[in-house]
């Protein structure tokens, strides 16, 4: 019954395809079901809850919403976030997640590796190469849609993640699952001087943040990851082939943005009139260089805790 369903979704266009995938999936339990992007939503998610990357939320925007327009893309999405802690990595991540699947960590189609939980040890690389690669397609078998996460690159074994490299081509169409329509998602410190560097220098010329363009960073910022040997990319064929989508550079936050941060968690708790909370909050963070104190040590990461100590 269910391949009868399915091969009708194939055929029938609307209304009728709405009519037949309601039913297909009162009684499926396909990634198809579930798998339900809303591009407007995540733009205005986008551009309402992260302060200060402009970058990161006009390319985040047009890479989803152009891989998502292509019935049969060519190859998956794969984008490498960089940037200092607190900048808003994470939540962009989750956000991801919330407006592909309506949830982020709890969908049983988006996938989370940790290096220090799932691959501690590196003289077990070999392992764990075999079983990522396991996992990964086996996970693509059971959803074509698959959202994986690799979280703290900067501390993935180097020569893991290459074993990737076939699923982050051109060519992988197995078992009637088109690996192409997946979505990977890689995050890391590294880069972070050199993204800080570029935004201490445009503000030290007096020019506004928003002039800083991808341009001026994202070639420099691939060289970087490339020949780190604390980065999980260290001389990857992933790299060298240029299967990455797109690196996104996340800016350091001024002690603007993080007043920002402290007022949307002041507004969740419901108290969004102690503006006398964002400002002690404001002044209590550490900021760099020393001279001029422009950008926040730890981004937005510290705030929670920052308030709950002037609550």
């Amino acid at each position: 019954m269910l391949a009868i369903l399915s091969v009708l979704l194939l055929y029938f266009c609307n209304p009728v395809c709405g009519v037949f995938k309601h039913l297909y999936c009162t009684i499926s339990e396909s990634c198809d079901c579930d798998f339900k992007p809303n591009i407007k939503d995540l733009e205005w998610d986008l551009y309402k809850n992260v302060y200060g990357q402009h970058l990161a939320q006009d390319i985040i925007s047009e890479a989803v919403a152009a891989f998502l327009q292509k019935k049969n893309p060519e190859q998956p999405l794969v984008l490498s976030f960089h940037g200092s802690s607190g900048t808003g990595k994470t939540l962009v991540t989750s956000m991801l997640g919330n407006h592909l699947y309506g949830s982020a960590m709890s969908s049983p189609y988006v996938h989370q590796f940790v290096p220090t939980l799932h691959f501690p040890l590196p003289e077990r690389v070999k392992e764990y190469r075999e079983e990522l690669k396991s996992w990964v397609q086996g996970n693509l078998t059971e959803c074509a849609r698959s959202v994986f996460l690799f979280d703290e690159m900067e501390k993935m074994p180097p020569g893991l993640i290459d074993v990737l490299e076939p699923f982050l081509g051109p060519s992988h169409v197995v078992f009637r699952t088109n690996y192409r329509k997946a979505f990977y998602i890689f995050i890391s410190t590294t880069g972070e001087e050199l993204i800080n560097k570029v935004a201490l220098e445009n503000r030290q010329t007096g020019r506004d943040r928003e002039e800083i363009r991808l341009v001026d960073l994202e070639e420099s910022l691939s060289q970087t990851v490339y020949n780190s040997n604390t980065s999980g990319f260290f001389h990857s064929n992933i790299i060298e082939q240029k299967l990455i989508t797109r690196f996104v550079p996340f800016l350091p936050l001024s002690r603007r943005h993080v007043e920002r941060c402290v007022r949307s968690q002041l507004c969740l708790r419901g108290i969004c009139s102690r503006s006398d909370v964002v400002e002690a909050v404001g002044a209590d963070m550490t900021y760099s260089p020393v001279q001029g104190q422009y950008f926040s040590s730890t981004g937005c990461k510290a705030v929670p805790a920052k308030i709950n100590l002037f609550l």
